[in-house]
């Protein structure tokens, strides 16, 4: 697609260290907000219909890590400003997709090979970290913002909101995720549908083919119901939370009997007393339980 590994190290370096400390401010492409045990990431360019420009696929995967790392947060929603949740890949990154097509073919295409997966583990970072991550989505949902909600694990929608793999429209094959993961969500029928015919899919339809969770009439009261979910999870103890989503994704891609083979091996050292007790003594006494948060995810080799 385009070389983000060269070009654009010196807006990484820039990037993760705005966020060593949990400092959300500098970033173009993202509005980050923490309350609650809610992590609120919002795309905020409305009026480019917050397409994803180099600086985003920097940004997103820099920021849901960093929440993740320092056990920030229970369960990221991701929202958007504006009349459309995201038009997908900015128009100025195809204008210079031709500077990576020039040289030997054989290192021009290696080349190209780590570029797509550099976009790919921007996305695959939702799916990778511990907490659940929810998207609340309206308007146009296009190219690009297809492969993103993919790598969620809950989507919610407006009765506006519409679906597009955009890539085919345009002479590609969507390559960061949307033609991975979707088979796993919808009939095998209606994404090959979709793909070969770059049509808009609304959300009703969405929803009748289970891609989305719920359709609501506005923005607002998408906002406030997600929200209430998110609410909702974060009451529960995070290490049952992310054992869920662990196991959930892992037997996506495996077998039954694989899968079943690796809850027991999980069990074996993450079931532990002290969250059940927890869970069982506030029911007893009508209260909200309280649970400690997962441990940070710092490097052994960190020496902190």
């Amino acid at each position: 697609m385009f070389n983000l590994h060269n070009s654009l190290i010196a807006e990484r370096t820039k990037v993760e260290n705005a966020e060593s400390n949990l400092s959300f401010e500098g970033l173009k492409t993202l509005n980050v907000t923490i309350e609650n045990q809610i992590a609120h990431i919002q795309l905020c360019r409305p009026e480019q219909l917050n397409s994803m420009i180099p600086e985003f696929w920097l940004e997103l995967p820099v920021v849901v890590n960093k929440i993740d790392e320092h056990s920030a947060a229970r369960v990221i929603v991701i929202s958007s400003i504006g009349k459309h949740f995201s038009a997908g890949m900015d128009l100025s990154v195809f204008t210079n997709m031709a500077k990576d097509f020039k040289g030997e073919p054989a290192r021009r295409a290696e080349k190209m090979r780590r570029s797509v997966l550099e976009l790919q583990g921007s996305f695959n970072a939702l799916e990778e970290v511990r907490i659940p991550v929810l998207a609340a989505v309206q308007g146009g949902v296009i190219g690009g913002a297809v492969d993103m909600i993919c790598a969620a694990d809950c989507r919610y929608a407006t009765k506006d909101a519409f679906f597009t793999i955009k890539e085919t429209e345009i002479g590609m094959t969507a390559d960061v995720g949307t033609l991975q993961r979707l088979p796993h969500l919808i009939p095998q029928g209606l994404i090959r549908e979709l793909a070969f015919t770059g049509r808009n899919w609304s959300a009703n339809e969405a929803l009748a083919q289970g891609f989305i969770n719920q359709v609501y009439d506005d923005q607002e009261t998408m906002l406030k119901e997600v929200m209430d979910i998110a609410k909702r999870i974060a009451m529960h103890s995070p290490m049952a939370v992310a054992g869920c989503k662990e196991m959930i994704n892992y037997t996506r891609d495996h077998s039954v009997a694989d899968s079943l083979n690796y809850m027991a091996t999980w069990q074996a050292g993450m079931f532990q007393m002290p969250d059940i007790q927890e869970a069982m003594t506030a029911q007893q006494q009508k209260r909200m339980p309280s649970y400690p948060e997962l441990l940070d995810k710092k490097s052994m080799m960190s020496g902190k």
